[in-house]
């Protein structure tokens, strides 16, 4: 491999939001000249929360859609691997081997696990244990294309540890296999939804969707919260920690603005409607290329799947590669071998006496 190796993705449950964009797609963008990308679209991540049949068939659009918002980011199918995950069928073989090298203790002790089954309203009874094992099909995502680098949010770091740790494991075990990923937290590891409570949601319904058109935007942003205290424009009002100021800070390039809202906010001399404004104008300038580029892929029937069809067939390659350097080091596919070279002979053998036995 020429250059290094990242491996990151989402799960397909609809749009992407301005969330991911700082948690994770930047950095996407921003690395696809210098690294090798495989994008993931993770619809097998899915199952571990909603396996029911309805949720499987909204995958359909669902896939689509993300695979839209990566292209619209500027994610070029030139550069990097878009592909669907379920249609990759080394990493199902690579998850049941990881399984043999994590114990369950290390699993469950994970909070995320935990976070993820209470909002899936889950209990000790009904946790799947394709939940449990949820960071072990991660690492066999990870470890498919041989990743050096995982650029994921803050939520995700201790899972990729889980994946560090089998493929130390694994090449403690067997022989040198896999890197070691690194993991890239985002510049910005989470953004507060537009409710101020909590990280930016699609289940929250506290998100700004990167294809919002700009009459959405600026609706969502008039309905954010700000400092709840201060109930007049002359009221001095607080900066940090404010959500319509995490978003200038993150979104609005334009800082000799942002500063002077900041300053004349704290002294009581702007009212909320001009911050909220002048948010609503960066937002659109940032997301109108991003619009532009939906589009453009949108009007073209067919490229979408075009694009995901072609990446699929490429993480296929790479993973049947991945799993032929691991059961050549575990010795497994030594034991086929032997057995498929030795029932080849036989069955020669068999055709051979027949053949005689007919010209006799």
């Amino acid at each position: 491999m020429d250059k290094k190796r990242i491996l990151t993705g989402d799960r397909p449950t609809g749009k992407l939001h301005l969330g991911h964009y700082v948690g994770s797609l930047a950095n996407r963008v921003r690395l696809q000249d210098e690294y090798e990308c495989f994008f993931i679209i993770a619809d097998l991540h899915m199952l571990t929360t909603r396996p029911e049949k309805e949720h499987i068939e909204a995958l359909r659009e669902n896939v689509r859609e993300v695979a839209l918002d990566y292209l619209s980011v500027g994610i070029d199918p030139a550069k990097s691997v878009i592909y669907l995950q379920s249609a990759v069928h080394a990493v199902y073989e690579m998850n049941l081997i990881f399984e043999m090298l994590v114990t369950l203790p290390r699993l469950v002790r994970l909070p995320s696990i935990k976070d993820m089954a209470r909002a899936a309203d889950l209990s000790d009874e009904t946790l799947p244990f394709g939940l449990v094992g949820y960071p072990v099909l991660q690492a066999a995502d990870i470890l498919m294309p041989r990743a050096h680098l995982v650029p994921v949010g803050k939520d995700n770091e201790a899972h990729v540890e889980i994946t560090r740790e089998i493929a130390r494991r694994f090449n403690y075990l067997y022989g040198e296999v896999f890197p070691i990923p690194e993991v890239m937290i985002g510049d910005v590891p989470s953004l507060v939804g537009t409710d101020g409570q909590a990280k930016m949601s699609k289940s929250l319904g506290n998100a700004i969707f990167l294809s919002d058109d700009a009459k959405t935007v600026r609706q969502k942003v008039f309905g954010m919260y700000t400092d709840p205290n201060r109930v007049r424009a002359d009221i001095p009002g607080r900066v940090e920690g404010n959500p319509v100021f995490i978003y200038h800070d993150t979104f609005n390039p334009n800082k000799a603005e942002v500063e002077d809202l900041k300053e004349r906010y704290r002294t009581g001399r702007v009212g909320d409607v001009e911050v909220k404004e002048k948010l609503a104008i960066a937002l659109n300038n940032f997301l109108d290329p991003i619009r532009e580029r939906r589009a453009k892929y949108e009007a073209q029937s067919g490229l979408v799947e075009r694009i995901i069809y072609e990446g699929t067939m490429r993480a296929n390659k790479e993973g049947d590669e991945t799993l032929s350097l691991m059961k050549k080091a575990m010795g497994l596919s030594g034991v086929w071998n032997r057995i498929s070279r030795r029932a080849r002979e036989a069955i020669k053998r068999e055709e051979q006496a027949h053949q005689q036995a007919g010209t006799s």
